[in-house]
């Protein structure tokens, strides 16, 4: 059984026990405790039945934990005007929070 969920304006294809790193939800584990979150699925997929439509998944629901936090890659940037001596150079690295697929229920 799969499901697909969208957090953070992407999508993604999680199982259970599956870990993922998905944009910043705001939930920081307390001291070591799990934090847990409900993320509404857009698809579940159980062997050959699909669960689609909003009146199939309005009770449907995945469950997971938040483990911790990671950053992604480290991306420099520069920018320039030609011919009036203006540069710029910027650096980004994106956080991320890891969660922990637990739960996959159709409802």
């Amino acid at each position: 059984m799969y499901a697909v969920i969208a957090t953070g304006g992407k999508q993604y294809r999680v199982e259970e026990g599956q870990r993922l790193d998905v944009e910043r939800l705001g939930i920081e584990p307390e001291m070591g405790d799990a934090s847990e979150v409900v993320l509404k699925p857009v698809l579940i997929v159980d062997g050959a039945s699909v669960l689609a439509t909003p009146a199939q998944l309005s009770a449907a629901a995945v469950t997971a934990t938040v483990v911790g936090d990671a950053r992604g890659p480290k991306i420099d940037g520069f920018t320039y005007k030609p011919k009036s001596n203006q540069r710029r150079r910027f650096g980004h690295r994106q956080k991320y929070t890891t969660i922990e697929i637990t739960t996959i229920s159709a409802g």
